[in-house]
């Protein structure tokens, strides 16, 4: 049963407009442009679209808006926000869609102009435990995360700044990457302090950006002009929504959605080729790969030094430069899906991982609160 979405579904297409700086456009103007992008990737028209799943952080009913803005008239859709995760939960629920008849083309889209706009106001639940203290989430989270990793397994601030200073080696073989030059472990540490142990160069970019996929069943996927790529596995977690309630601050429910995802995919680490993670914070790149099994718990920081996720090293993380150095317009778990799909269509030019045929793209939504694992492979995987 676990393994009854193998491949059923595909990526057809994929679009992305107004990374880094877009003046003057709004969030869902920079999503619509990603969405015809998206469609013309696929061969397809707005007038096919029939399936919409949205969230941002600016539109309450994103799906409706996303629907009425597009002038389509979808018989399946969802706007479930659960942080920047989001989207690989739309994959997952698009492959339910789209194998039960429900919807024939899938579209899956993400907007924001935070950094043009100043930043945006997120709807969240009020902090009864963490208010008193007068945080600055969400890098106060991830540094209170961080903080305990250093204080269990003797991980240091240098391991956290390697995996910075690979994000930013990749971003250099990406001409579309927002921030790219030379970075070394010496200017992470050396950076302003913003929330201890976290420093300015441990958090991510502040962009503006559009993104959007493409989804249909896998037979449709076979006469689309791009080679498709399939949604081998995927499955989502979560154990609490604000930092105070999560049961361990060294383990996210990555731990949980990891292993169901890589059952259904039939897959297991040694086979995957490149991964995507969600990197708001350099913490969490250390924590995704122990909690999704690359890794021992606790071993991520000696596992990321040496250039082990950097170009040239054995396992290649985050290949577009990832939220540190390439986009991050307030929620990023689409942008890793649309590198691995890039990757394993073999379309990201100079940072281009060779025989590529299997990836991991893993969101995280909220302060480590919703993990949704996603695995994708070529038709050679099938």
């Amino acid at each position: 049963m676990a393994r009854s979405l193998r491949g059923v579904a595909a990526c057809a297409g994929v679009g992305t407009a107004g990374c880094g700086e877009a003046p003057g456009r709004s969030a869902i103007e920079l999503l619509a442009e990603s969405v015809h992008l998206a469609l013309a990737d696929a061969g397809l028209s707005v007038a096919e679209v029939d399936g919409v799943f949205a969230a941002t952080a600016v539109h309450s009913m994103a799906a409706m808006s996303v629907a009425e803005y597009l002038g389509v008239r979808p018989t399946f859709s969802s706007g479930s926000n659960i942080g920047g995760s989001s989207f690989q939960a739309h994959a997952l629920n698009a492959a339910l869609a789209l194998e039960a008849g429900l919807c024939n083309v899938a579209v899956i889209a993400y907007g924001s102009n935070q950094r043009s706009a100043g930043g945006f106001t997120s709807i969240s639940e009020p902090m009864p435990y963490e208010a008193a203290y007068k945080p600055r989430n969400p890098v106060t989270a991830y540094a209170l995360a961080a903080a305990r990793h250093m204080h269990l397994y003797g991980t240091t601030r240098a391991q956290l700044a390697e995996v910075a200073v690979a994000a930013r080696h990749w971003a250099n073989l990406n001409p579309d990457a927002f921030a790219q030059g030379p970075l070394s472990i010496d200017d992470v540490l050396s950076a302003r302090m913003i929330n201890d142990p976290l420093g300015k160069l441990d958090c991510c970019l502040v962009t503006d950006g559009g993104a959007a996929m493409v989804m249909v069943r896998a037979e449709q996927a076979r006469d689309r002009p791009k080679p498709p790529v399939y949604l081998l596995g995927a499955a989502m977690a979560h154990h609490h929504r604000m930092i105070s309630a999560m049961p361990e601050l060294t383990v996210s429910a990555a731990a949980d959605s990891g292993p169901r995802a890589f059952e259904m995919a039939g897959v297991a680490q040694g086979d995957v080729d490149l991964l995507m993670l969600y990197d708001a914070f350099t913490i969490n790149t250390i924590l995704f790969l122990e909690d999704l099994g690359f890794c021992a718990k606790g071993e991520g920081g000696p596992f990321v030094s040496g250039g082990r996720i950097a170009p040239g090293g054995s396992l290649p993380v985050n290949t577009s430069g990832g939220g540190l150095s390439c986009v991050h317009p307030g929620m990023y778990g689409l942008y890793t899906m649309i590198e691995a799909v890039r990757q394993l269509r073999g379309e990201a030019g100079k940072r281009q991982v060779k025989d590529a045929e299997i990836a991991l793209a893993h969101g995280n939504g909220g302060v480590l609160s919703s993990q949704v694992t996603s695995i994708w492979g070529t038709g050679a995987t099938l």
